[in-house]
């Protein structure tokens, strides 16, 4: 079983080759508050670190086999996800939905103290009411998640996330976006934050703790009010 290190979090990382997880992983792994960092995935990374445990898995409908691995971790950050258009329906569901619940059950009885940080988004609807099939398969995982009975679970809802290093946008969208964003920024600055930011926030909540207990959502104003307290990024 994993200990923590006298006192120090275990964290495990989903979705660390993505834009917003790769933040999370480099910020935990320079944390020196954290002891250890697992990631699941289903490619290796292009890095390696001292606090860095890799696990490669093909299968996230199944994490069954993952028990042992994910016991004793403090703390999930969860930030595996797809774009809208990029896949069809019934994989984004699957993606968003299936693959949270599937490993909150499996860490939930592994490691039933471990606090769980959600990557969901502007506009999740719990209520399933919503036109748009991002904002319902959303809602739904953060509502698994609040009821799957971990002591903490931090709903990240950002809004717009800004990629701060170059990459191919997915769509002409977010092509824009990324274009105006200086002076989106400006006139909307509750509908923007930096994906550095997110990723740092998603580590810092669940090594910090916020006392509150079951499900705490913070919406895009709450987050970026949350990073600007601990870190302050140059804009």
């Amino acid at each position: 079983m994993n200990v923590s290190t006298a006192g120090q979090p275990r964290l495990v990382i989903l979705g660390a080759t993505g834009m917003v997880g790769g933040y999370a992983l480099r910020y935990a792994l320079e944390h020196p508050a954290v002891a250890r960092v697992t990631t699941i995935g289903r490619r290796k990374l292009s890095i390696s670190h001292p606090k860095l445990d890799e696990i490669v898995h093909r299968d996230f409908a199944d994490f069954s086999a993952l028990a042992e691995p994910l016991s004793g971790q403090d703390a999930a950050v969860f930030c595996l996800g797809a774009y809208t258009g990029a896949v069809p329906d019934s994989e984004l569901r699957e993606i968003t939905v299936d693959y949270t619940i599937e490993f909150a059950r499996v860490l939930r009885i592994a490691s039933p103290a471990a606090a769980f940080s959600f990557l969901s988004g502007s506009g999740a609807d719990p209520t399933g009411r919503s036109r748009l099939a991002f904002a319902r398969y959303k809602g739904e995982a953060e509502k698994a998640l609040v009821a799957a009975g971990f002591p903490h679970v931090y709903i990240f809802r950002p809004a717009y996330i800004y990629p701060v290093e170059p990459r191919k946008e997915p769509n002409c969208s977010y092509r824009l976006l990324r274009a105006i964003y200086p002076v989106f920024r400006v006139l909307f600055p509750n509908q923007v934050i930096r994906a550095d930011e997110l990723g740092h926030a998603m580590v810092d909540v669940v090594v910090r703790g916020t006392g509150q207990s079951g499900g705490v959502l913070l919406e895009n104003r709450d987050i970026r009010a949350m990073i600007k307290s601990l870190h302050p990024f140059p804009q």
